[in-house]
């Protein structure tokens, strides 16, 4: 897979926000893609060494609308944690 294919796009709350001042930076990220390919994808994209990946599968909320039930879909989130003393400068930028 290419890194535009693998990193679909960063996740902004205020807990990732908290950690990208220790290196760890949050994405969304393709549900096939194995941590090798999230880390060689962060590795190109943004110039940056890789330490670790850490996944987990994120379950869609089941969402109403008047009488109808629907399901928000179910998605893959990852947090790379980059080596000390770097940092991703366009990690804010939409479209990655």
């Amino acid at each position: 897979m290419r890194g535009s294919l693998v990193l679909l796009r960063p996740v902004v709350t205020e807990r990732s926000m908290g950690q990208t001042n220790g290196g760890r930076y949050t994405f969304a990220v393709a549900m096939d893609a194995t941590k090798q390919e999230i880390a060689a994808a962060v590795s190109e994209v943004f110039k940056v060494d890789v330490v670790a990946v850490n996944t987990t599968k994120v379950h869609g909320k089941t969402r109403r609308l008047g009488r109808k039930i629907g399901r928000r879909p179910d998605w893959k989130k990852a947090v790379v944690t980059i080596a000390a003393g770097q940092k991703i400068e366009r990690y804010f930028v939409e479209g990655v």
